[in-house]
């Protein structure tokens, strides 16, 4: 089943634990798993880490609709479940109309539709004030997972490859 990343995947990877300058092999990882259709993500969350203006950005504008995809004309019935469901619960309204206007709506509906899984480092809440990605997907039965949970379910390894330099392990 392939993979949605949300925004926060990418920033939380380069500012914290996969940084561009010394773990070019997650980054190399994830462009493998593209060219396979196994990791993908939306147009919009291409916006917002294009929106950066620093080294992610400038990763993100390199990759194109080819890993940041597009709207489909079968996220369309999604995009109505999607919006059903968050004016059903019990949320506040700005808290709805915030997530219908953001990128996380988009990545829940095309998820939905194309039955992806959604990685996000967003957490389950019980506010009323927000809606988080993994409720939205685990009130749509779609499947949601942290970055950490991705890598070890696909065997991602990263390991030092010849002469000490960076590099996805074989098979990985």
């Amino acid at each position: 089943m392939p993979y949605l990343l949300d925004a926060n995947v990418f920033i939380e990877a380069k500012n914290r634990y996969y940084g561009l300058d010394f773990c070019p092999a997650f980054w190399a990882w994830l462009l493998r798993e593209n060219a396979a259709g196994s990791v993908l993500s939306i147009e919009k969350v291409g916006d917002e880490l294009e929106a950066g203006e620093d080294e992610l950005s400038e990763w993100a504008a390199a990759r194109g609709p080819e890993f940041f995809l597009k709207p489909t004309v079968a996220m369309a019935k999604s995009l109505v479940t999607v919006s059903e469901w968050a004016g059903a619960q019990d949320y506040e309204p700005v808290a709805v109309s915030r997530f219908l206007e953001g990128a996380d709506y988009y990545l829940v509906a095309h998820a939905h539709a194309h039955g992806h899984s959604v990685v996000t480092h967003e957490r389950h809440s019980t506010s009323k004030k927000m809606i988080k990605i993994p409720d939205a997907c685990l009130g749509l039965d779609v499947k949601s997972m942290s970055t950490f949970e991705m890598l070890r379910h696909e065997r991602a390894r990263f390991v030092l490859g010849p002469g000490g330099s960076p590099a996805a392990a074989p098979g990985a």
